[in-house]
């Protein structure tokens, strides 16, 4: 893989990565698109190298939600060792909940049915029904529940509906996103719940595909790329969920 490759793939990463449309499916495009080389040697680098640009966007959400988790953890640990409780202990542990059979589903079925699923006419069906849901939910669901008003039920709907982001196509913070608004809960709400919930999916997956990962100077091109592009997004994003539709991120 050379360079110019891995910095538009890392700058495709950056800017899809955690918005409600597959930034896997778009990775998976881009070569496919441009026609780069098909062989084995490059198809093998190319799956360990997705994994590494999602760990580039995984520690610049770290870094924005860092107070966040920092809290989170500090409420989880009153909560379990202490018997404090406080919100930040209750929603630690919800997402650590959540996250458990969202993640393990998807594991498995990513595991056996990625492959067969990832062509260009299954991502491209995807990636078009997954916008027409998230359209219609978006725009008819009420905005009633405020992030910390957040109940158990609501959260573990959402980590269950990650298993569903194992369909090339079907983004991850995508059907999150989309099931948080179907169960009322407000836009910015249901997207900071969905970054915290992305961050322990994909630090599971970059430590399981650690071994496949081929380092060069391209490897940390594409991270990098990834990396600040991501960064960049983040604060326009939380701005733009707090006055304008879902759905329309897609346009942007």
């Amino acid at each position: 893989m050379t360079i110019i490759q891995s910095l538009i793939l890392g700058v495709v990463q950056g800017l899809t990565e955690l918005l409600p449309i597959s930034s896997s499916a778009h990775l998976t495009l881009i070569p496919w698109i441009f026609e780069w080389d098909k062989s084995a040697e490059f198809v093998s680098a190319f799956e360990g190298f997705d994994v590494a640009l999602h760990a580039g966007t995984l520690l610049a959400i770290v870094i924005f939600f860092f107070r966040d988790w920092l809290e989170l953890f500090k409420g989880g640990y009153k909560q379990l060792i202490k018997k404090e409780k406080t919100f930040e202990g209750r929603m630690f542990w919800y997402l650590v909940i959540a996250t458990i059979p969202g993640g393990a589903i998807g594991f498995l079925l990513d595991h056996y049915l990625e492959d067969a699923l990832k062509t260009p006419l299954i991502i491209g069906i995807a990636l078009a029904v997954m916008g027409i849901i998230l359209y219609i939910i978006d725009k008819k669901a009420k905005s009633e529940t405020e992030y910390k008003e957040m109940t158990f039920k609501q959260t573990f709907l959402i980590g269950l509906s990650q298993a569903l982001a194992f369909i090339p196509g079907v983004s991850r913070s995508g059907i999150t996103m989309t099931t948080g608004r179907a169960l009322g809960i407000k836009r910015e709400s249901v997207a900071k719940y969905s970054f915290l919930l992305s961050t322990p999916i994909v630090a599971g997956a970059t430590l399981y595909k650690l071994k496949d990962f081929i380092i060069s100077p391209a490897f940390f091109v594409g991270i990098i790329a990834s990396f600040i592009v991501r960064n960049i997004r983040n604060q326009i994003l939380i701005r733009i969920l707090k006055k304008r539709q879902l759905q329309r991120i897609c346009n942007i």
